[in-house]
């Protein structure tokens, strides 16, 4: 049955004349999009059903369509070969059924590398092959804040290491944090009088994904957290049907996968979400697997208790913990990339996760590198108008995210493919190292007078004292093998840095 089906979308796209033919040429990587017109009546968002066929010789792919408002109907489509593309609408509506067109897909220009997904098991890397070091940050409901404040936030960003973003669709409060309504809602309706989860908010979506496009331009992933317990009735978000949660997810992921820059995070702190079970859990991440034609990366965020992230739909860890000894057994049982995409943040207000002091956040991220895993930055310095940049964006006003920076660079200095951790809970040694190439050493808050350090004896290397607080790399005269002392200035956050000598 099937291959007679295709049969027939062969015909209709490669034999008989093609109407509608476009000379549009959309770059590879970017976003070709199907407008159309069709019924405003009922309820388009349920009672219509599109997707379309987009084939490029031998290779098929079929994203879902999605109702805009005003009786506009969009397919979006990421081509990822350069090449002649030509598709074909499918619809249970006659006059969105069976349009066919062609575009042409021209390479990816300069800065564009592709979407993201996982290379050598425990690492990232673009399509193209460029290395991928996640560099995040968090800022949650930054979309969901006065127009000139999202506008500050993509100033700062811009000046920024980050190159990931944690950042909810929905609207969140917290505390004394975050209170404030955002200035659309992503579904019909009011918190007053309710909203009809079974319509959304086009306006709401368009101005979300506008955000995303933003965060493309510069560079710069958006991990787009899905769900979050952080409504507490307040618009009930948190507790919608099954049947509403599914809807949501395929709209969500017909308006926003063909972003090349998209992560999908399932949750934070899932397990705080009563209303959904791990059944469910399992139920939205087929969704998303299903209907996501490019398979951009799918993570869920813990609060006390772990999902299965052994389940073949987890692509990579994102993990909530201050605690970083078992990193190098979670890569070895999960066979996964590890993110600690919240290490507590730094900051001054009086709860535990939100005052960490600078250094302590430099500290970590190097020692999360070091152990083979990546980290994530939050900000939550009070703020006279309650503007904490975890929450709502803004500014940053911390002392670690210049030396994050320093560190990002620090790593796309190293090789970009055969890294291994090791941590000896012996001696508290941890290091980075490409076999009888590179070696990464980091000390953290010991303040040791000087470093003993193991090389190859077979290899003449080069060695670079590393301040990571102060930003400063200091060469050491000679070259070295074996087992070597190196002299250290006797103060914490420092490195040692050992490169083979290739003349």
């Amino acid at each position: 049955m099937k291959s007679g089906i295709y049969a027939l979308i062969f015909i209709l796209i490669f034999v008989l004349p093609v109407q509608q033919i476009s000379s549009r040429t959309t770059e590879q990587y970017n976003i070709f999009e199907i407008t159309m017109e069709g019924p405003q009546k009922g309820n388009p968002f349920t009672d219509v059903r599109l997707r379309a066929m987009f084939q490029f010789k031998n290779r098929i792919l079929e994203p879902e369509g999605f109702y805009d408002g005003n009786g506009i109907y969009k397919i979006r489509f990421m081509p990822d070969t350069p090449g002649e593309w030509r598709y074909i609408t499918s619809s249970n509506v006659k006059e969105l059924d069976g349009q066919t067109g062609s575009f042409t897909c021209t390479p990816a220009g300069s800065g564009n590398h592709g979407t993201v997904e996982v290379r050598d098991t425990w690492q990232f890397g673009y399509t193209d092959s460029t290395p991928f070091y996640p560099v995040g940050t968090t800022c949650y409901a930054w979309t969901s804040q006065p127009e000139s404040l999202v506008k500050q936030t993509i100033e700062t960003l811009k000046k920024s290491p980050f190159n990931k973003i944690r950042m909810c669709i929905f609207p969140k409060q917290y505390s004394t944090y975050i209170q404030n309504e955002p200035p659309l809602y992503p579904y019909k309706g009011s918190k007053e009088e309710g909203f009809d989860h079974m319509r959304f908010n086009p306006e709401f979506f368009s101005y979300f994904e506008e955000r995303v496009k933003d965060l493309r331009e510069l560079g710069i992933e958006a991990d787009i957290i899905l769900f979050h317990p952080y409504d507490w009735g307040k618009w009930g978000f948190d507790t919608m049907s099954p049947e509403a949660n599914e809807l949501y997810l395929h709209y969500v992921i017909a308006r926003l996968a063909a972003y090349r820059n998209v992560w999908w995070s399932l949750a934070n702190e899932f397990d705080i979400i009563r209303s959904k079970t791990d059944t469910d859990w399992d139920n939205y991440f087929r969704i998303i697997v299903e209907c996501d034609p490019y398979q951009h990366l799918r993570s869920i965020h813990n609060g006390m208790r772990w999902y299965d992230v052994l389940k073949p739909w987890v692509t990579h860890l994102s993990v909530q913990t201050p605690y970083f000894e078992n990193i190098q057994d979670w890569r070895e049982i999960y066979l996964k990339p590890v993110i600690i995409d919240e290490c507590v943040y730094e900051g001054d207000i009086p709860t535990d996760w939100g005052n960490l002091p600078p250094e302590e956040m430099v500290n970590r991220f190097w020692i999360g590198y070091t152990r083979g895993a990546y980290v994530t930055h939050g900000e939550t310095y009070l703020h006279p108008d309650n503007i904490l940049w975890w929450s709502k964006g803004g500014k940053l006003y911390g002392q670690s995210p210049d030396r994050i920076a320093f560190l990002r660079q620090i790593m796309t200095e190293a090789p970009a493919e055969g890294l291994i951790p090791f941590h000896n809970l012996w001696n508290k040694e941890m290091y980075l190292y490409k076999t009888g190439e590179y070696y990464l050493f980091y000390y953290g808050v010991n303040q040791q007078k000087y470093a003993k350090i193991r090389l190859p004896e077979d290899r003449k290397f080069r060695i670079e004292v590393i301040d990571a607080w102060n930003m400063t790399i200091t060469p050491v005269e000679g070259e070295f093998s074996g087992v070597t002392d190196i002299q250290l200035p006797g103060r914490s956050y420092m490195a040692v840095r050992a490169v083979v000598n290739t003349n």
